[in-house]
């Protein structure tokens, strides 16, 4: 037998697949966990909480699957994107992780575009400069926390913290480090004349490689820690966003796929680093290598429907949501839902945007609310597909990924809203498969991606078809979804 080890980074949780290269998956285990919120509008996470929770994930591995544990050949990564995490000489973290759903640096963003006009950021990175990325957190730490910034020794997106624990090798690769935008996407290399203007150091920005290169081999000291064999090798990984798109066969152009995880993308994959001119979209380099991926990002899709069924309505279980929302007419009797929990990315670009219930009225229940949350992330969803089919990609249907893709209702809502057929994966844990297939490829185990996901991916057999009618009340819904944000933007900027 011969596996591959599959890690994926997320924002709520740690994951691990083990993959047999001469079969299919053996198992997954997962280890949840919260984000810190010190302050209002900050995100943090501990990245020693991090490893602590993937050595956990990968006991239980160990101890359920001992002989495919043993077997492990290659491990691969992928992670949450955008995150900074700054280590020092030592390897430890100088402070805790500034994740992506921050929104503290709004004076870094205005000190940014005081210096970078928008032509110059599409020129060079790609993409707009937001909240949560890596570069503003990374002059707020210089401007407000000195003494951390000067023991820092290395910037590290998240899942290259759990591979420098894992190796002792510190590194970067092309997909995490375009989406700190501090760097030159098309290029595929650091921005580094834009690093000197803003002052910082060269010394803290790693070597960069592809995602599927290898970057170290399993410690002795991890293997004690661990129970992985030592000297295997570990691949560099990916940003989630590439790897789930690989863990669904996207792999080219003519192909899209709709992620609702915690986070929300519209993504595809283009051979060129095209872009948005508006920079209302994303464009970072791709885990296939030379590749780019283009998408639009919601901040709070899957976590839209986790706030209102934990938080607010109190649903037990998603079993119980689906059911609730199958007992609403598509519609929700006139109740629209802004999912800005957390700002917005595509396509308002606003830090400030808030979320938003409109059109309550006394006969509604908690299935006009899971159902409404369900379809404003959707319309969403339907304003990055929008702006990507303006750049002249498209695609004849969706691959749905993440989270909502075990849901039926939030599928078909995801059909009539985007006016496409919606096919969902067999693998339900699509990250952790890509990064597999990465690392299959990356340690010569499996000649190429195209081989690697034509044996792996598979769809489900079921398509999600437009319901015209739907489709008809949708349109309406999605007037009012975009009109209510033009209406109360003055009252949201306040």
């Amino acid at each position: 037998m011969r596996t591959i080890l599959g890690i994926d980074l997320g924002t709520s949780s740690v994951k691990a697949m083990l993959l047999d290269v001469d079969g299919g998956v053996v198992g997954v285990k997962a280890k949840d966990y919260g984000v810190d919120i010190p302050y209002p509008g900050w995100a943090e996470q501990s990245p020693e909480m991090w490893w602590d929770s993937l050595v956990e994930v990968l006991g239980c591995l160990r101890e359920m699957y001992r002989d495919a544990f043993e077997a492990v050949c290659a491990v691969g990564y992928s992670g949450q994107m955008h995150g900074l995490v700054l280590t020092g000489d030592d390897g430890y973290p100088v402070r805790p992780a500034i994740i992506w759903l921050d929104q503290r640096a709004g004076r870094q963003l205005e000190q940014i575009s005081a210096v970078l006009p928008e032509e110059e950021m599409g020129r060079t990175f790609c993409n707009r400069v937001s909240s949560g990325f890596a570069f503003p957190s990374l002059l707020w730490v210089k401007e407000n926390e000195p003494d951390a910034f000067a023991r820092a020794a290395h910037v590290l997106s998240p899942k290259d913290y759990l591979r420098y624990k894992m190796t002792g090798e510190i590194g970067a690769e092309v997909v995490d480090a375009s989406s700190t935008t501090m760097f030159d996407t098309a290029k595929r290399d650091w921005a580094w004349d834009v690093l000197e203007r803003f002052g910082l150091p060269a010394r803290l920005f790693p070597e960069v490689k592809e995602s599927a290169d290898i970057a170290g081999t399993i410690s002795p000291s991890c293997a004690a820690k661990t129970g992985l064999p030592a000297g295997i090798p570990v691949i560099y990984g990916s940003g989630d966003q590439p790897a789930q798109s690989i863990g669904n066969g996207v792999i080219k152009s003519g192909q899209i796929i709709c992620n609702i995880g915690t986070g929300g993308q519209i993504s595809a994959f283009s051979e060129k680093p095209s872009f948005d001119k508006k920079l209302r979209t994303n464009t970072f380099c791709h885990a296939v290598r030379g590749g780019y991926t283009i998408f639009g990002a919601t901040l709070c899709s899957g976590m839209s429907l986790n706030w209102a069924k934990n938080k607010v309505l109190h649903v037990d279980s998603y079993e119980e949501v689906n059911a609730l929302v199958s007992a609403v007419r598509p519609g929700a009797e006139g109740l629209i839902y802004l999912p800005y929990l957390s700002g917005e990315r595509t396509p308002h670009m606003n830090p400030n945007a808030k979320g938003v219930f409109f059109g309550m009225t006394l006969g509604q229940e908690r299935g006009h609310f899971l159902r409404a949350v369900m379809e404003g992330v959707a319309y969403s969803l339907k304003d990055c597909l929008g702006i990507i089919q303006e750049l002249g990609i498209d695609a004849p249907e969706i691959i749905a990924s993440g989270g909502a893709a075990a849901s039926p209702q939030w599928l078909q809502i995801q059909a009539d809203i985007l006016g496409k057929p919606v096919r969902a994966s067999r693998v339900k844990e699509q990250a952790c498969l890509g990064s597999c297939l990465l690392a299959a490829v990356g340690a010569g185990i499996l000649p190429s991606l195209e081989e690697a996901c034509g044996r792996f991916v598979s769809m489900d057999e079921r398509i999600y078809l437009p319901d015209q009618r739907n489709a008809d009340v949708y349109q309406e819904g999605y007037k009012k979804y975009r009109k209510l944000y033009e209406r109360l933007w003055d009252v949201m900027e306040e």
